[in-house]
């Protein structure tokens, strides 16, 4: 992922103009929507055995967020949006298989996730007076709340990723701006170990976004 950050980025620098002037800045507040897929978890033993299925989810998101902008030459932008707010998942349950569990009832499993501190470093360069790409690094981390039937539990992670954006920007009377965007976005897997049977570990195998979004801002 690293590499492709780096590639992009410098691609973005590369349509920049050698003479930077001196920036201007602005902020703003953005609504997005989207989906959010979860490649395939699974739950594993010590032996690499898995005593879950691998299962993939699906769900729609909303968020509102704050961003600050410098912008240079009229041209390119670098920025930082964050998220304020958590984004809450459902509750899932899940009932182990009782010989897995080795237990004469299958115990009841249920998870919740919130998804906290979602923040976002991008650069954007415009391909015309309106039309604009953008790249940046994706950072949120994730609060598992969870009660299993076999014990135990899995601990807070940090998801890291990638965004890719094509954007519509439209200047407004006295320095405002709106701004209409769509992009995907895509998080690296993780894998947590079970806090009371370090045998144990659970894998998600990554994240992916689609999603668009629309910002209004001003620059000072």
């Amino acid at each position: 992922m690293k590499k492709i950050l780096i590639t992009i980025f410098a691609l973005l620098f590369s349509t920049a103009s050698y003479s930077i002037e001196k920036p201007t800045f602005s902020a703003g507040l953005s609504v997005a929507g989207g989906v959010f897929e979860a490649d395939g978890a699974s739950e594993t033993n010590a032996d690499a055995t898995k005593t879950a299925s691998e299962d993939d989810a699906e769900a729609l998101y909303g968020i509102g967020s704050i961003f600050l902008e410098a912008k240079f030459n009229d041209k390119f932008i670098l920025g930082v949006d964050y998220v304020p707010h958590s984004l809450d998942t459902e509750t899932t349950e899940r009932t182990d298989d009782s010989t897995i569990a080795a237990k004469t009832a299958a115990p009841v499993n249920t998870v919740q996730i919130d998804f906290e501190d979602y923040t976002t470093i991008y650069a954007a360069v415009f391909l015309n007076e309106n039309i604009y790409a953008k790249a940046g690094y994706v950072q949120v981390e994730a609060i598992t709340n969870e009660s299993l039937g076999t014990g135990g539990a899995y601990g807070n992670e940090t998801f890291d990723g990638y965004t890719l954006g094509l954007g519509y920007n439209r200047d407004l009377d006295n320095g405002a701006f709106i701004r209409f965007e769509g992009n995907y976005t895509e998080f690296d897997g993780v894998t947590s170990t079970n806090t009371a049977d370090t045998t144990k570990s659970i894998t998600v195998d990554g994240i992916t976004g689609y999603g668009a979004k629309i910002s209004v801002g001003k620059n000072f």
